[in-house]
């Protein structure tokens, strides 16, 4: 007869032993990924924004009625929003710009006026891609939002 190895130096046991170990650290490595980088996409007090959306919808059914529109021209790295319609507007405008999935790059400002009632917006960096633009009056009496695809040199109307 053949003297038959120990099992630690035959191949099927640790074949056996692999399949199930490689399963345990791909899991541990999905949960390690899932815990580094949180959905910031989900808010503990929904409740609370829920209603307040009632509130903005508001704002911005009033810059309708009056029609507030904007121009707003995407160069380089400068925004230029221009007053296109409804009674004139020469206070700051609050401007946010907020990407639907990445919460790191939202940005908000107070814009003021040009002497030619344009409104400068200086960019760090140069944006492209989807945005959802919120231009609102400084007394936050209206609101104008609108999702756009930013392209450089484009012109967007807000209204």
């Amino acid at each position: 007869m053949s003297d038959q190895l120990p099992w630690y130096k035959q191949f099927w046991p640790w074949f056996l032993i692999i399949l199930p170990l490689c399963a345990v650290i791909a899991s541990l490595t999905t949960l390690k990924i899932a815990l580094d980088n949180s959905d910031s996409l989900v808010a503990e007090d929904y409740y609370k924004q829920g209603k307040a959306i009632n509130m903005d919808l508001r704002k911005i059914k009033y810059a309708q009625q009056i029609g507030m529109k904007f121009l707003v021209t995407v160069a380089d790295q400068e925004l230029k929003i221009t007053q296109q319609g409804g009674p004139e507007y020469r206070a700051a405008l609050n401007v946010q710009f907020y990407h639907p999935t990445i919460e790191a790059k939202d940005f908000s400002l107070n814009a003021t006026a040009d002497a030619n009632y344009v409104y400068h917006i200086p960019l760090d960096s140069a944006i492209t891609g989807p945005w959802e633009v919120r231009i609102e009056g400084f007394d936050a009496k209206w609101r104008i939002q609108q999702r756009i695809d930013i392209k450089d040199d484009v012109e967007y109307w807000l209204n």
